[in-house]
């Protein structure tokens, strides 16, 4: 940590783990303690720590050949996949695929990709959403004032809508009387007002949000944003760079909500460690002449194969299928910490994308951001790797892998913590 805090630049360390080698779902710290990861890593291990079919296909490969650019030469793996992509990703239309090397180069790329087609400069996302920290995904990144503060003079062409909520509805009202007003909004009032239809290539949101707090959109909200975007001949971008390859119980979150995007961004867990990351659109669009876009490492060798051992083994080991049923088993547990804790105030997710939003009380809602971050610290000191996000909000996404003796031992800790975080106030 010492070394770490000379030599490198500040990031965003959320707690004093300094992992040395890790198995499945357990993680050994440089002085041999043993914690359960209910981070995955940030949301990249979904089949879990080395896993053994992922290490001997990118031990495979490293033996034969590591790095030969895809964007300027030709190798077949990145065909295999991205044909794989393709047909994963929802939409009964030919798809093209684009690799990257991470989840705000997706963004970058996808967001290039439509303002070049559709020859209009803005493009519109959700307050509280987060895709990247490089300067192009930074003007669609709203999740914390910190993300942008100094850059703003320097980002543009997006603009954004407040978010699907329910719990604190920024409108104050109740679904489903509200009528979606939170998706509506976008014809009845900011078309109408600050924004023309005509000046938006695309808008740009992830099907459940992830930095800005693992919020959930109501029934029909994405349908009905589908819908008044289609009538503008404004595209959709899906970002499934945190809730996508199985997280949610669906190959892809967007799933869940029946709607078919133009361009799917994804990075994270699809590599299974190794950086990788894609953009998956209408074939339409891609790019009729060569240098508009490009890049070198994308598509890497090494990380390709990785890329295919981890979507074999989700397939393989029924992970999907895990997913849902570990995912409905820790939701019921955490609503049993809610009955037990009033400072949990809403528990929701899908799949193993799931969160807990702590509260003062459950009349005033107030954030308990100062609890929160105690908890964090009382669960690794207890063995357990949470993550936050929102502003008091703790999500749980452990490996994929993941069995229900595992999730009880999860649970349990957090009780432990949250006991300990409540009698230290």
């Amino acid at each position: 940590m010492a070394a770490d805090e000379q030599y490198l630049m500040t990031t965003t360390k959320t707690s004093p783990i300094a992992a040395y080698e890790a198995e499945g779902v357990w993680v050994t710290d440089a002085d041999g303690n043993r914690l359960l990861d209910f981070s995955s890593g940030v949301g990249v291990l979904n089949v879990g720590h080395c896993h053994p079919d992922v290490v001997a296909a990118v031990q495979e490969q490293t033996a034969r050949l590591m790095h030969f650019a895809g964007t300027d030469f030709y190798y077949e793996s990145q065909t295999v996949l991205g044909k794989r992509l393709g047909e994963l990703t929802p939409g009964d239309f030919p798809k093209k695929v684009f690799f990257t090397n991470s989840g705000t180069e997706s963004a970058e790329a996808a967001l290039k990709l439509v303002r070049w087609q559709k020859q209009r400069p803005l493009v519109i996302g959700l307050l509280g959403a987060f895709h990247g920290r490089s300067m192009g995904s930074l003007a669609m990144t709203a999740s914390k004032p910190v993300q942008r503060a100094r850059f703003n003079a320097h980002t543009g062409g997006g603009t954004h809508i407040p978010p699907p909520y329910c719990y604190r509805c920024p409108y104050k009202l109740t679904y489903p009387s509200c009528d979606l007003y939170c998706a509506k909004i976008l014809k009845e009032l900011y078309f109408e007002t600050a924004v023309p239809p005509s000046d938006v290539a695309a808008m740009i949101a992830e099907p459940v949000m992830g930095e800005g707090g693992y919020i959930v959109p109501p029934k029909g909200w994405h349908t009905t944003i589908k819908k008044i975007l289609d009538e503008e001949d404004i595209l959709f971008i899906d970002d499934e760079v945190q809730s996508g390859i199985g997280r949610t119980g669906k190959m892809f979150a967007i799933e869940h909500h029946g709607v078919v995007p133009d361009v799917v961004t994804t990075a994270k867990s699809l590599g299974g460690g190794l950086p990788i990351g894609a953009i998956i659109a209408r074939k339409d669009l891609d790019y009729p002449t060569k240098g508009a876009h490009s890049n070198t490492f994308g598509g890497n060798l090494v990380s390709v194969a990785a890329a295919q051992a981890v979507l074999n083994v989700i397939e393989k080991e029924h992970l999907l299928d895990n997913a849902r049923t570990q995912g409905a088993y820790l939701v019921q547990r955490l609503k049993e910490l809610q009955r037990k804790y009033e400072v949990i105030g809403d528990v929701r997710g899908l799949g193993l994308m799931v969160a807990t939003e702590f509260v003062e009380d459950p009349k005033s809602k107030a954030p308990a951001v100062a609890l929160r971050d105690q908890i964090l610290v009382e669960a690794y000191q207890r063995g357990l790797i949470l993550l936050p996000c929102g502003k008091s909000t703790v999500r749980y996404i452990p490996p994929l892998i993941i069995q229900r003796e595992e999730v009880d031992e999860g649970v349990d800790i957090l009780d432990a913590a949250i006991g300990a975080a409540l009698r230290a106030r």
